[in-house]
């Protein structure tokens, strides 16, 4: 059997607080979790952060896993040390819950009073990510999410989006983690084809052509809600931005707003005739952009 260190697992110091111990396994369960993440041998490292923190979040438990002191590597052969475990009472262990047979060996199998309520394993509260698109967090929706059960089984639970949702914001699903626990879906948004998200408002690149920008013009442009009909002043520059208000994200007191930033776009010269008129127009309006460049 090997020994397991737990503090290595959480990436946390050994004099480690109960709130960074928390905050640890929440970061890690998150990346790892089977439901969301990418990484390789996601459910086994899950797993492992969750014993861990089984362990490290129960001061009974913590203060009698480091009476084994500090001199034992991860990896290492293990035995539990005779009298092992003398003057601790495992209350609340959770043997026989899924864990590996160094966690049973120390806290599920004779040590302890046996007599005390064991609460199942995975009673945490769950912590998942959901990602969703600008459309959903607008308008409101309701999504389709499958979670894997310990029972090999997937289960499924349809999630409503509330309107104006934010990156970062949770959504409780009371009773939903297993075992009675909470569920916590994190959300996080799906990259936009068209709009960039800062807060509640959205910006959106708008080309524009050389005559619209000078001599300005009317154009339709997209937003969440669907298109409108914007003005373009005359003399716009490309960079300039354009309010369109309440057309961002919904939100309280007030919704955001949308900003529609001018980007020029010079048609190409591939004729005698195109270039003649570039050289025309050169000739009429004699222009250095350049020459604050220069300025001392």
């Amino acid at each position: 059997m090997e020994y397991k260190d737990y503090y290595k697992t959480l990436g946390v110091a050994r004099d480690a607080s109960a709130d960074d111990i928390k905050r640890a396994y929440r970061k890690l369960a998150r990346k790892y979790h089977p439901d969301v993440s990418k990484e390789a041998n996601a459910e086994n490292r899950f797993k492992d952060v969750a014993e861990a923190y089984e362990v490290l979040k129960d001061a009974d438990k913590r203060a009698a896993y480091d009476q084994l002191g500090s001199n034992w590597q991860a990896g290492q052969g293990f035995t539990p040390p005779p009298g092992w475990g003398s003057g601790f009472e495992f209350r609340s262990g959770a043997g026989g819950g899924g864990f590996s047979d160094f966690f049973d060996s120390l806290f599920g199998r004779g040590f302890g009073d046996e007599r005390g309520p064991r609460r199942p394993a995975g009673r945490e509260d769950q912590h998942a990510q959901i990602r969703i698109t600008l459309e959903d967090a607008f308008h409101g929706s309701t999504r389709t999410v499958n979670l894997s059960q310990a029972d090999g089984r997937t289960r499924t639970l349809e999630v409503r989006i509330p309107k104006g949702v934010r990156a970062g914001q949770r959504i409780r699903l009371a009773g939903q983690g297993g075992h009675g626990a909470d569920l916590y879906l994190e959300i996080d948004f799906a990259p936009h084809r068209l709009y960039r998200l800062e807060g509640a408002d959205l910006y959106l690149d708008l080309p524009v052509t050389p005559w619209e920008a000078a001599l300005g013009a009317t154009v339709k442009v997209p937003t969440l809600g669907g298109p409108v009909e914007l003005t373009i002043p005359a003399g716009s520059q490309s960079g300039d931005r354009l309010r369109l208000r309440g057309r961002g994200l919904p939100a309280k007191p007030a919704p955001g707003d949308q900003y529609v930033v001018l980007k020029l776009v010079t048609p190409p010269a591939r004729t005698e005739a195109a270039r003649e008129l570039y050289r025309r127009l050169a000739a009429e309006l004699p222009l250095d952009p350049r020459q604050d460049l220069f300025k001392v």
